[in-house]
C-alpha cells in the first residue's frame, strides 16, 4: 500500500491543523501516514491546486479556513473530486456562536497575533525589571519610553504598568550626590518624561516607607529640606534635557499613565 497523504491547509500558517491532525494520527501509529502543510491558503485558485494534488495522491485533505465562502468552497471541491475533506475549524465556530449569539470575526491568523502580543507584553514587563532604578543605564537607549525622577516618585509601578502596554521602560532615580548616567542625555528627547512632586507630599510618602520598615520617620531620606535640595537637582537635570515634565503629586499611576501614551499618540 502506497504511504497515505494528508493535506493540511490553513488561511494562516497552519500550526493548529498540523497539531490537530498529527494528534489524531498518532492513535493510528501515524508515523507510515505523510503530512503536506499548504499554508496561507486565501484564494480559490489555492484550494483547485490542493484539491488536484489530493486527488492525484489518493490522500485526503484536513482544513482550518474561518472564512464561510472558502470553508464551502473547498468542501464542494472536494466532494467533486471524492476525495474526504476534514473541516477542522469551521464547525467548531458554527456551535461557539450559536452558544454566545456572537458573530465570528472570520479574520485569519487570529490566534497566532495573540501569541505575538504575549510574548511581547511579557519581554516588555521583563525589560522594566531588567533596567528598573537605573541599574544598567545600556537599557536607556533600547527602551521606548525612560521615566526620570527623585526616590518614590511612582517610577517602578508606572514602568510596570506600561509594560503591560507593551511599552519597555527604563526609569532613573535622580540623587544630588551621583551624575546621572551620561546615557541619560543621548535619550531621545520624545522618549524622556520627568515625574515630579510636591515636597509636602513626598515628605508624607517617605515617612510612611520609613515607618513600614520599621525605621525612625526623622530619617534625612524624609526631611523636608533634603527633600527640597532632591527636587531642585531633578529640575536642574529636566532642564537640561528639555523632556516634558507630569506632576504626579495627585495622580494615580494609571492617570501618569494615560497622560504618558496621549502623549506618545498625540506625536
Amino acid at each position: 500500500m502506497e504511504q497515505p497523504v494528508i493535506y493540511v491547509v490553513s488561511d494562516s500558517v497552519g500550526e493548529t491543523a498540523e497539531l490537530v491532525t498529527k494528534a489524531a494520527i498518532t492513535q493510528f501509529n501515524g508515523n507510515d501516514i505523510k503530512l503536506k502543510r499548504f499554508p496561507y491558503v486565501e484564494d480559490k485558485i489555492h484550494i483547485d491546486e490542493v484539491v488536484s494534488l489530493a486527488s492525484f495522491d489518493k490522500g485526503m485533505i484536513a482544513f482550518t479556513l474561518v472564512k464561510p465562502d472558502m470553508r464551502a468552497y473547498m468542501s464542494k471541491k472536494a466532494d467533486e473530486a471524492s476525495i474526504l475533506a476534514v473541516d477542522l475549524l469551521g464547525p467548531l465556530m458554527d456551535q461557539i456562536g450559536q452558544l454566545t449569539g456572537l458573530a465570528a470575526r472570520h479574520e485569519p491568523g487570529l490566534v497566532r497575533k495573540l501569541d505575538e502580543d504575549y510574548f511581547k507584553k511579557v519581554e516588555a514587563i521583563e525589560f522594566a525589571v531588567k533596567y528598573d532604578d537605573g541599574r544598567d543605564p545600556r537599557g536607556l537607549m533600547k527602551a521606548d519610553i525612560v521615566l526620570i525622577g527623585v526616590s518614590r516618585t511612582s517610577k517602578t509601578p508606572l514602568s510596570q504598568y506600561l509594560a503591560h502596554k507593551r511599552l519597555k521602560v527604563a526609569n532613573v532615580p535622580l540623587v544630588p550626590e551621583v551624575d546621572p548616567p551620561e546615557e541619560l542625555y543621548r535619550v531621545p528627547l520624545e522618549k524622556c518624561f520627568g515625574l515630579k512632586i510636591s515636597p509636602e507630599k513626598l515628605n508624607n510618602i517617605r515617612k510612611e516607607r520609613l515607618k513600614s520598615l520599621g525605621l525612625n520617620d526623622s530619617a534625612s531620606y524624609a526631611n523636608i529640606a533634603r527633600i527640597k535640595e532632591e527636587l531642585d537637582f531633578f529640575e536642574t537635570v529636566v532642564s537640561k534635557i528639555g523632556c516634558p515634565v507630569i506632576d504626579v503629586t495627585n495622580k494615580a499611576v494609571e492617570e501618569t499613565a494615560n497622560v504618558i501614551l496621549r502623549t506618545i499618540r498625540n506625536r
